[in-house]
Formats: structure tokens, C-alpha cells, sequence
């Protein structure tokens, strides 16, 4: 049944296409005519001839390009075959990929307007007015661009810097000339432009601690919990070295709570670790606890009622 409709729905999708390029070639073979009508194609000779536009120079631009484009891509795999040890390399080099793309482009057009006869150098000499012009018209682009040459220098953060920038958290997995990809834990990316990357919060560049509050009930007793604390929590860490950083500190009672006394420790760990951490230390603690006949006690309601 599911392949009848699979293949039903390929035909619907089919017949679409078609009657989509029909439309499409009505369309142009009628423009086409129009044009013909009116001697739009008459002064063609004049514009070929003033760009030397013949088959052996759309061969030449046709090579040109290839010629490019391999080029681009042989840069762009090696970098992708380089395995940066540091951050800081691994910057450089999405951003030298980044760069290359763009040098490309710029060589294409520039290369190719030689090769049919146009003037690049009168072009960049009367470039001042366009540039104007397409300076107001592109200039958040300039601005990332600007920011992103900017953000290089300044080592503002690297590719694998776990940052934090407009409430979204993640790690950066691309830095290029004009955006920065961002990856949160969920696989979520979001693309920022390098303009936009601002009150940015670096969390790779300082120490992290994991902190977990755990409650014990008030009829239990607060002195004997705190000296089986150091015994659990260096177990924790015998158990766990390969997330934390030390063993977990007890940093004493953080709150008088409504149904229990909160007790908290802390954790030194390496950002990327960080809410692992705090599940490791919330589940450790609460089967540590019930195992020494700890109770981890609930929400409880009072009622005092009147005889």
C-alpha cells in the first residue's frame, strides 16, 4: 500500500514538473518572438564584436573556470585533511576555506571579463562612484566582514570555544569571513553573522564548576551527613576521573528550604563537561545518601486543625 502511494505521488510530482516546463518553454519561445518583433537582437553583432565574443574566447573562459574551481577545491581539501591540534589553528584554517571561496569568485569574474575583451583596470579606475553605492547597499556584509578580520586578530574565540552569545549556547564549529556556526548540545546549529556576535561570553577561557544542591530532611542529622560527605564524594571522583577535573568540595548549607536543608558541592570541570557533571553528582549523591538510610525528603504540607 505505502509503495502505491510512494509511486502515485512520484507521478503526481512528475506530471507537475512537466506542466511547469511547458509553461516555462511557451513562456520563453513567446518572448523570444516578441523580441524578434522588435529588434532586440539586432544590434548583437556590435556587442560580441565590442566584447570579442566568438567561440574560442567562451572556450577560454569555460577552461578558466575550471581551471578555478579545481584549484579552489585542491586548497579547500587540504585544508580539510589538516588535523589542527589547537584551537587557534583550527581557526585559521575555516577561515582560510572561508577566504578561498571568496578569492575564487573574485578571480572568475575578473579573469573572465579580461578574457572577453573588457577593461578590468578602467573598471577599478571609475570604481569609486559603485563602490558608493554598493557600499550603502551591502554594508551589514562589510560589517561582518570587517568584524570577522576583527574577531581573527583579536582572538576573541576559536573553533571548539564553547561560547555564549545573545541567550544561545554552544560550541563554535565554523568561523568564517562573514558568519560563525554555532552548535548547542542538541545538534542544533545556528548561523550568526560575525556583525551580530556581540556580549559574547567565552566560557573555554575560564575554569567551570558543576554545581549540584541536594536536600536532606531537618530531622536528620546535619553533622553526621557532613562527615560521610568527604568519603562520597572522593568516591565520586575515583569513579569519574575522566570528568572531573578534583574531587567534588562540600561548600556547606546554601539554603534553610521549605521542606529540607540544601546542601551544596561543587565540581571543577572542563566546560564541555559541565551538565554531565551535575547529573553525575545528582544521581551519586542521591543513591550515596538512601544508601547510608538518608531520606531525600519531598514537597510536605503542613495542617494544623483546630478540636
Amino acid at each position: 500500500m505505502e509503495k502505491m502511494e510512494k509511486t502515485e505521488k512520484v507521478k503526481d510530482d512528475l506530471s507537475k514538473q512537466l506542466v511547469k516546463s511547458g509553461i516555462y518553454l511557451v513562456a520563453l519561445l513567446a518572448i523570444s518572438g516578441i523580441s524578434v518583433g522588435v529588434g532586440l537582437f539586432e544590434d548583437m553583432e556590435d556587442v560580441t564584436s565590442m566584447l570579442r565574443l566568438n567561440l574560442s574566447s567562451v572556450i577560454r573562459v569555460v577552461i578558466m573556470v575550471c581551471f578555478v574551481m579545481a584549484a579552489a577545491g585542491f586548497v579547500r581539501y587540504g585544508l580539510k585533511r589538516v588535523k589542527p591540534k589547537h584551537k587557534r589553528t583550527a581557526t585559521v584554517v575555516t577561515i582560510a576555506a572561508s577566504l578561498t571561496q571568496y578569492a575564487a569568485a573574485i578571480i572568475m569574474i575578473c579573469w573572465g571579463l579580461t578574457l572577453l575583451g573588457v577593461n578590468v583596470g578602467t573598471i577599478f579606475a571609475s570604481i569609486g562612484l559603485v563602490a558608493l553605492i554598493v557600499g550603502f547597499g551591502a554594508e551589514s556584509l562589510i560589517a561582518d566582514v570587517i568584524t570577522g578580520v576583527f574577531m581573527l586578530f583579536e582572538n576573541q574565540y576559536n573553533v571548539d570555544d564553547i561560547i555564549e552569545v545573545n541567550g544561545f549556547r554552544g560550541t563554535v564549529t565554523r568561523i568564517g569571513i562573514r558568519i560563525t556556526a554555532i552548535s548547542d548540545s542538541g545538534g542544533n546549529i545556528k548561523i550568526i553573522n560575525n556583525s551580530a556576535m556581540v556580549n559574547i561570553l567565552n566560557r573555554s577561557t575560564v575554569g567551570s564548576k558543576a554545581v549540584c544542591d541536594i536536600g536532606i530532611p531537618y530531622e536528620a542529622d546535619l553533622e553526621a551527613v557532613e562527615g560521610m560527605l568527604p568519603e562520597i564524594l572522593q568516591n565520586i571522583y575515583e569513579n569519574h576521573r575522566d570528568a572531573m577535573l578534583d574531587s567534588p568540595r562540600y561548600e556547606g548549607v546554601q539554603e534553610l528550604g521549605e521542606s529540607a536543608v540544601i546542601l551544596r558541592v561543587v565540581a571543577s570541570v572542563n566546560e564541555k563537561d559541565l551538565f554531565r557533571v551535575t547529573r553525575i553528582l545528582n544521581r551519586e549523591l542521591y543513591l550515596a545518601l538512601k544508601k547510608n538510610k538518608v531520606e531525600i525528603p519531598y514537597k510536605q504540607i503542613d495542617i494544623h486543625a483546630k478540636n
